[in-house]
Formats: structure tokens, sequence, C-alpha cells
């Protein structure tokens, strides 16, 4: 990738910076919203100790961080980022839920980290943080364009995500043979994936075919009908991947009924979108290979491994991100001599985190990530 500015990029987990005799002792006061209380309080406490680990990475004693409890609220959220306002606080990582952004553009002079990965219609002030549908389809076109895919077809389920992804294939500009909607009930969605595949015209096939051995006088038509008989389809499919935006059981469901349909992973790409290695997965040998754009595996196994020798516990996806984002936030600060305005994400930079690499450019961020299959059980990188 040709970029036209120059890119620095400062691994400050790895080599940890100690500017205080540099910098003197004014504060680096950077704020923290997270539900602290209430039905989320477990993520925002995994968030809140995963900034606390950051922070002891970078070693620099005049960052400051100024936690609030949105409650998982978004007046609450508002109240308490009026309250970082008045305490000098320019930037904040958080909130996490995307509910909680609502009244946040009314803080004109603040800059808003969100770990949503959702990132339309955003105010100016609200930076998405979270792996966006659009990083995740660039990195597929990769993988696509290693491996010669050429017939796509892209399945959409009919939820609150459904927009996000559409504007991420569309600004991407990813080759499809089709894009379906498809609803999420069983019996709704049994019938989309016949449709899809052609299903009852390719089992009709064999049921045709069948009768027209038994007519005929060819050779060999019994051993040719007793193998017909133990197929289910017969005839050809017009796409050679699929690419399906869900997660978990959802997941699971639609490419189940791909293989009720007859077309296997055997036979064409599964790809989905990222699934932070859910274990589950290893265990569905009938949907493998698939295939996954995703952040960095070692370095995540390697978060949690040294998160939970220092509390005693497992944090959440969030908490990795939020790690990262506290280097990337003291990256940019650092670039930009240690004074936080309205620039700071604007220009183009990238920054080397654990997830993978930052993207930065007028108020963006995407991630260029890594891409996985789960094959034999087990998580393989493939790039």
């Amino acid at each position: 990738m040709k970029i036209s500015l120059k890119i620095i990029i400062i691994l400050f987990f790895i080599l940890p910076i100690n500017l205080n005799n540099l910098y003197g002792k004014e504060k680096i006061k950077i704020g923290l919203l997270v539900p602290l209380s209430g039905s989320e309080k477990d993520i925002g406490k995994s968030v809140l100790q995963s900034i606390r680990l950051a922070i002891n990475k970078i070693d620099n004693s005049n960052i400051e961080i100024l936690s609030r409890d949105t409650k998982n609220n978004p007046i609450e959220t508002f109240t308490a980022a009026k309250e970082l306002r008045l305490q000098g606080v320019k930037i904040v990582i958080g909130p996490i839920f995307n509910d909680n952004l609502t009244y946040l553009n009314e803080l004109e002079d603040m800059i808003f980290l969100s770990l949503t990965n959702k990132n339309i219609k955003n105010q100016k002030n609200i930076i998405s943080a979270g792996i966006n549908a659009s990083s995740q389809i660039k990195t597929i076109i990769k993988f696509k364009k290693l491996n010669d895919i050429e017939r796509t077809i892209f399945l959409i389920p009919n939820s609150d995500f459904k927009k996000e992804i559409e504007t991420a294939i569309s600004k991407s500009k990813i080759k499809l043979k089709h894009i379906h909607i498809y609803e999420t009930s069983p019996t709704e969605l049994t019938k989309q994936i016949e449709t899809i595949t052609m299903y009852r015209i390719r089992k009709q096939n064999v049921i045709d075919e069948i009768k027209r051995l038994e007519n005929s006088e060819e050779q060999n038509k019994e051993w040719k009908i007793k193998n017909l008989k133990k197929r289910d389809t017969l005839g050809g499919i017009n796409f050679d991947s699929i690419i399906v935006s869900d997660f978990e059981e959802s997941l699971k469901s639609v490419f189940t009924s791909f293989l009720y349909t007859d077309v296997s992973p055997q036979r064409v790409y599964y790809i989905t979108l990222n699934q932070w290695f859910d274990e589950s997965f290893l265990k569905e040998k009938s949907l493998q290979p698939l295939y996954f754009p995703s952040i960095n595996k070692e370095n995540y196994d390697n978060f949690i491994s040294e998160y939970n020798k220092i509390y005693n516990e497992y944090p959440n996806q969030l908490s990795f991100l939020s790690y990262d984002l506290m280097g990337l936030v003291y990256f940019l600060i650092y670039k930009n001599n240690f004074k936080i305005n309205e620039k700071i994400f604007y220009n183009k930079n990238q920054f080397k985190g654990k997830i993978g690499i930052f993207e930065i450019n007028k108020n963006k961020i995407n991630h260029i990530l890594n891409f996985y299959k789960v094959e034999n059980s087990e998580f393989i990188k493939i790039f």
C-alpha cells in the first residue's frame, strides 16, 4: 500500500518510553467512559483494568486517567462527559455501546473514541475504534485475490447491523455476484438458502436422471443408478464462495443450511467476519474449513495470559481493544508534541498495536487485520 505521508510506527508496548523529564510535570488527562455499575459493569471493569495495564507498559507518570460511570445510559454518559470536560479532559476512551453516543455531539470540543464497531452517522467528534466491517471486508478482498475467488455471494441478516454491512460493501468496492438479505428464523432461512442454491432443481435432477437411466439401454446403468441414489443433488451452482456476516449460533445455522442443500465447504469457500476465535467452531468439523479476518491471535493469547496473571480473571474482547487504544492515544499525543486538539486524529498515521495496524485518517480509524481459517479443529493463520 502506497502512502504519500511519512509513516512513523512507535511500539510503546515493546519499548516503554519515559518522557517525564522531557516534558515536565504537566498532566496528560485522558477520560474513560465505561459502565461501572449495572448489568454491564463487568465489561466496564475489564476495560478499566486493561487501560491500567497499558498505562503500566507506557510508564509515564504524567498520564492521568479519569474514569466515569456511564451506567450504560445515554443521559448518564452525557452527564459524566460534562464532568470530565470540567476537569480539563479533551480526549476520552469510550463509551462502549453505540446507544450511549446519543448526546455527545453537543460536546464539540471533546474527542470520543468509542469502542463500538459501528461507524455510520457518527458526529465529527466521535470516532469508532472497533473492528469495523470495512476493515474486515478489505481483508477478505485480499484473500479473494490470493485465491482467484471471483463468484462470491454475500449474505446479510435482516438486523440492525444490515445498513452497516451494506455501507461497508459499497465503500470497499468488493466484487460480488449477489447480495442476499436473509431472515434469521429457521423456517424462513431454510427456504431462502434452498432458493439461493437452487436446491429443489438440483434434487429433481437426481430423480430425473435415475428415471432416464432406468428407461435407457446404457451400459452399467445399474451401477450408475446405484451411485445416483447415494446423491442428494445433481448439477452445478453459480458461486464459488459464500460470505456470511453473522456470529455464533446464527452463523452456524446459516452454514448448516448450506450443508443441507449439498453445498459444502469442500465445494465452495465458507467465509465470515471476525469471530474473536470462538472455540465452539473448532468442534464444527462439518463447517471446516471456515475462513475469517481477525485480530492477531498470538498477541491476543498473550494479552489474555498477562491479564489473567495480574488480575486472576479473564478479560472480555473489548479489553484487548481498549489496551491498544491507550497506546494509540499516547502515540498520537506524542506525535502532536503533547498537544490535544482537533488535528490529532485528522492527519494520516499508522500505529502498530497488539490487534494489528491502526490506520488513522480524517477522524476515521480502520484496521489492517490478519486472516485465519478453522481447519482440523484448530485456528490456522493464513496471513
